[in-house]
């Protein structure tokens, strides 16, 4: 994981001297939006806007999602990195057979880039700093309109409406005080909450993660344990945006960030509300736990120096639940 500096690309993990331990994510920069409001740079148009991910990434796969649910699939074409991030960040692959073609699918189908950090230089060449995914892309401009997730995913929500015929509302007025609190919590303790016990650099640092991380967990289990979701009657994007955290949380988090005090399988609530949301129509395809290891035991060698991925552990998200009868708030 590096970033750009002065133009250039540098292979530098992260400081955490400064901040004691702790992993600080930085903000992201690119924050616009798609509108068809009058005089809008970025107007919803079916096939202009372009996205790019990692299916490792629980900010990108917010993104995947969305598109997924709001059936934008047709509208916003993807191309998907390569699994491991290594010293040039996320990567495409390049490598051709005898016959030319590309050995793997994981192309930049729009400029043929080799890294994502060579598309931040493109929309901005004084950028500073990380390169993140999802990163929303405008064709027409070539420039990126959005790389925060949380923005990214409520431009989904509403702004093709009208050329889908699609309106779920996946964070209707009603219940957006409440969503934004739970978003809130959700995100310092869990969403971020295992990269702060993964990326701490102390002892202090780490076990005030991993404490927060798993008191947030008690917490859920009890309220998911007489709610069906977290906000109203309804999926929203509280859920959906805890959903990438939770579906990633055996297979990577619990051993390789050492958020080891209990498996997600090991809360009976928690459990079962996982395998609803990945049985929701779609969903499904927007995951693939095998990739995700890879990236996560194959590219941050400072905490696992030899790259070892586990083969486990096994899991059943297409396993009955028991969430159908549980009832919701009105």
């Amino acid at each position: 994981m590096g970033l750009i500096v002065n133009g250039k690309w540098h292979d530098q993990w992260y400081e955490t001297k400064s901040s004691k331990g702790q992993f600080e994510r930085q903000e992201s920069r690119f924050r616009n939006t798609i509108s068809n409001a009058e005089g809008s740079r970025y107007p919803a148009e079916a096939g202009r806007y372009h996205l790019y991910v990692s299916l490792a990434c629980p900010w990108a796969h917010r993104a995947l999602i969305f598109r997924q649910l709001k059936q934008l699939e047709d509208i916003i074409t993807v191309s998907v990195v390569k699994p491991e991030m290594r010293s040039n960040g996320w990567e495409f692959a390049t490598t051709n057979d005898a016959d030319g073609n590309t050995n793997s699918g994981y192309t930049d189908s729009l400029y043929q880039s080799d890294y994502v950090y060579q598309l931040y230089l493109k929309a901005a060449p004084d950028y500073e700093g990380r390169v993140t995914v999802p990163v929303l892309w405008d064709k027409q401009t070539q420039t990126i309109v959005n790389n925060e997730s949380s923005e990214i995913i409520r431009i989904f929500n509403t702004a093709f409406n009208d050329l889908t015929g699609n309106h779920d509302d996946y964070y209707p007025a009603d219940l957006r005080p409440e969503i934004d609190a739970i978003n809130e919590r959700i995100y310092h303790t869990i969403n971020n909450g295992v990269y702060r016990a993964g990326f701490a650099t102390t002892q202090t640092a780490y076990d005030e993660a991993f404490d927060a991380l798993f008191s947030s967990l008690d917490w859920l289990e009890t309220h998911l344990g007489t709610h069906r979701y977290l906000a109203g009657s309804q999926l929203t994007e509280a859920d959906w945006r805890l959903f990438t955290t939770l579906i990633r949380f055996d297979a990577v988090y619990h051993g390789h960030f050492k958020c080891n005090r209990n498996k997600l399988a090991e809360f009976h609530h928690i459990s079962n509300y996982v395998r609803e949301l990945f049985q929701v129509n779609g969903i499904a395809s927007t995951v693939d736990l095998e990739y995700t290891k890879i990236h996560y035991y194959a590219s941050h060698d400072t905490i696992n120096p030899t790259l070892i991925v586990p083969p486990g552990p096994v899991h059943n998200f297409t396993a009955a639940h028991d969430r159908n009868n549980l009832a919701s708030r009105a």
